[in-house]
């Protein structure tokens, strides 16, 4: 079954400074039909403006994965981390028994546009730590390239949760030069294989992608449930997704 979660009925936060669209509820927005996906309980899409961002400010007991999709974000915490997150970067910050961060938009000329995900870890009260990685080496059209994982395999960033992360491109093209125009257009598509008493929540970072014929406009979600394999195709130049593999038992 494929749930559709549209990006024009998400929760709503907008600031002078802070434009955000909550795929579940956070903050001010409150919606009991949409609390989360198994473990999965926050995908914020932030734009926020130059010089502008989140002060000082508490978490416990979340694992925090931040994606910068355009734009620099500017880092520092409680644990004495501090660096700028930029397109390629993925940040995982496990809130654990508790620390306090700060997130600004390292320019003064240029917005920055990022995606923020709350996972609740696997247990309570683990020690605060926090990992970031470039996977602009890594990431390819057509493909899936895993930046999550429980056990950090394949150089991805370590998560305490039975989930595995992946960022997948994808992109609809014209014929190549040379070839016939009656030819069909080639599509860049992918299938992935769902285990049993595993979900699936697909998000649309950028672009657009067909996910089993169904189309998704950036912004839009997707939960996955009882089925044992998905097919995702680009449907526009430039599509960029996040799937989200997760165990069931954790839902909420």
């Amino acid at each position: 079954m494929i749930t559709i979660r549209p990006q024009n009925q998400r929760g709503v936060a907008n600031f002078s400074w802070l434009d955000s669209r909550h795929t579940f509820s956070f903050g001010n927005y409150y919606d009991p039909q949409h609390m989360g996906f198994a473990s999965l309980r926050v995908i914020n899409e932030d734009k926020v403006i130059p010089g502008k961002g989140f002060g000082t400010h508490g978490h416990q007991d979340m694992e925090i994965i931040t994606c910068v999709l355009s734009g620099e974000l500017e880092h520092r915490d409680s644990m004495g981390n501090g660096s700028v997150i930029r397109p390629g970067d993925v940040q995982r910050m496990s809130a654990g028994t508790g620390v306090r961060h700060s997130e600004f938009n390292a320019s003064d000329t240029n917005p920055v546009h990022l995606l923020q995900i709350w996972i609740m870890p696997e247990k309570r009260g683990l020690e605060p730590s926090y990992e970031e990685k470039n996977f602009s080496s890594q990431i390819k059209q057509g493909k899936l390239t895993l930046i999550g994982s429980q056990d950090g395999r394949d150089n991805s960033v370590t998560i305490h949760q039975d989930v595995n992360l992946y960022l997948g491109l994808l992109t609809k093209s014209d014929c190549p030069k040379g070839l016939a125009s009656h030819r069909a257009p080639r599509t860049s598509r992918l299938s992935y294989s769902i285990k049993n008493n595993r979900g699936i929540w697909l998000q649309v970072a950028r672009g657009e992608v067909k996910l089993n014929e169904q189309l998704l406009q950036a912004g839009d979600g997707a939960a996955i449930t009882n089925e044992t394999e998905i097919a995702i195709a680009g449907n526009s130049s430039d599509s960029e997704f996040l799937l989200f593999d997760l165990a069931m038992n954790n839902e909420q």
